[in-house]
């Protein structure tokens, strides 16, 4: 008679874990966007309250767009090479600390491991067999030292094409309501609503993707931008004399 075959059950299988990978595009779209959608809408509103022609605000909120684009490209580009300059000047620095002051370095990792909740003897076994190579040596500090990870030198012109598409494209969906509306008064009516709605989605998930309460930043997005629009309109209007 056949024994019955029992299944061992991982900790995995029984407790699944739910950990968002953040990836550096996830990123980028979410900074474009997100003020692709405030600052061209603010603008528009804005420019309503003073001008009595549609096409005034269509042709400022594209050349706001354009304009946009490019400098939040251009800062997501500096940004990027500034981390990967920064990362590279801690690194030669780390390189030179454990070839000048080794037995400094020691003590360091001695005490990184310390506080990592290691007894003793394993402390001393380890730094033994991390200071025996210095290329894993650098790493550990830069990791556990410094908190800093590689960064990749290719992500800068990457991140400038994507923060700048994704704030032309948030940029364009408060402007559109412009073109087929008669009046700046009526553009802005649709154009608040269709910017709201899209800052409450865009908040929603935006929340949900990195673990915070959706709603309360669906909520929070709306609020920001149509504080941005009603104070841009306030001021033209106040300025303009209306």
């Amino acid at each position: 008679m056949a024994e019955p075959q029992t299944t061992t059950k991982l900790p995995h299988d029984v407790h699944p874990e739910h950990h968002l990978t953040s990836s550096a595009m996830l990123q980028d779209v979410v900074i474009g966007l997100s003020d692709g959608l405030t600052v061209p809408f603010a603008l528009a509103a804005g420019l309503t309250g003073a001008v009595s022609s549609s096409s005034l605000v269509i042709t400022a909120g594209l050349a706001e767009i354009v304009a946009g684009s490019i400098a939040m490209g251009l800062g997501g580009y500096l940004a990027g090479r500034t981390e990967v300059e920064h990362y590279a000047s801690e690194l030669a620095r780390e390189h030179r600390e454990v070839q000048e002051v080794p037995d400094v370095e020691r003590a360091e990792v001695e005490e990184l491991l310390a506080d990592m909740g290691l007894s003793e003897a394993t402390r001393r076994q380890a730094v033994a067999e991390l200071t025996a190579d210095p290329e894993q040596w650098v790493k550990f500090m830069m990791k556990y030292e410094l908190g800093l990870e590689e960064p990749d030198p290719k992500q800068a012109p990457k991140s400038a094409v994507t923060i700048s598409a994704a704030y032309a494209v948030g940029g364009l969906i408060p402007l559109s309501a412009y073109f087929f509306t008669a009046t700046p008064q009526q553009g802005l009516g649709w154009s608040a609503a269709i910017t709201l709605l899209c800052l409450l989605i865009f908040g929603y998930f935006k929340s949900r993707l990195t673990g915070q309460p959706p709603v309360a930043g669906a909520l929070k997005m709306a609020v920001v931008g149509a504080l941005a629009a009603t104070a841009a309109f306030g001021i033209a209007r106040l300025v303009g004399g209306a």
